[in-house]
């Protein structure tokens, strides 16, 4: 099965990538892994990406796609494949749509994990982080012993201005992706509210693939 996931930041893709992934036995691919894996093995696309994150600069989309179509070809990719975070625009689809017909296979759903904007900034505003561990807490679903302790910091792309900026973006950018895989009845939507495993069974069941 071929899969991509849609959502908005805050509506849980990158949990449920994962088990969504697991749970069919394909894997997960982000933009963030591919880039990692580029860069750290110092490959010809991540000398080049290099050079854009250096400078502070996004990664131009003609980079980020060849990554992308390198990362598909891989042997664990061509039975399935779950992509996270790729495509982030309708012209990065539609460069997904060719590189898949070229290897003559095409994308079986486009999965989108539904919340309100509401709901989202209620979910990364309550994120807290201790300085001294690491560990991530939230306000309302894991509160830490002392919400008020020194040790627990704010992120700054938590803070609820800037989530707000993220949802703008999100809606400027990604959301249309939408309108595009609805147009070729590919998307399957799916209430990202509630339970992690709730979430996952209505995922599943969404693209047909529930035990």
């Amino acid at each position: 099965m071929r899969l991509v996931l849609v959502g908005p930041p805050g509506a849980g893709k990158g949990t449920q990538a994962e088990i969504i992934a697991e749970r069919l036995g394909i894997p997960k691919i982000s933009t963030g892994d591919i880039f990692r894996a580029n860069v750290s093995g110092g490959t010809p696309l991540g000398l080049k990406a290099k050079e854009y994150m250096d400078a502070g600069e996004l990664v131009p989309d003609e980079v980020t796609n060849e990554m992308v179509a390198d990362r598909l070809a891989q042997d664990d990719a061509k039975d399935g494949f779950l992509l996270d975070g790729y495509p982030r625009n309708t012209e990065q689809a539609k460069v997904l749509d060719g590189i898949l017909k070229e290897a003559g296979v095409t994308l079986d759903t486009a999965l989108e994990l539904v919340a309100s904007d509401d709901e989202v900034v209620r979910r990364l505003s309550g994120r807290r982080v201790s300085k001294s561990t690491g560990k991530v807490y939230h306000l309302e679903f894991d509160p830490p012993a002392d919400p008020d302790s020194d040790d627990l910091y704010q992120r700054s792309d938590d803070k609820p201005e800037t989530v707000k900026h993220r949802l703008e973006v999100y809606a400027e950018q990604t959301a249309p992706l939408v309108g595009y895989y609805q147009a070729q009845g590919k998307l399957v939507e799916i209430d990202a509210i509630g339970e992690v495993a709730e979430v996952t069974e209505r995922a599943l069941t969404g693209i047909g693939a529930a035990e």
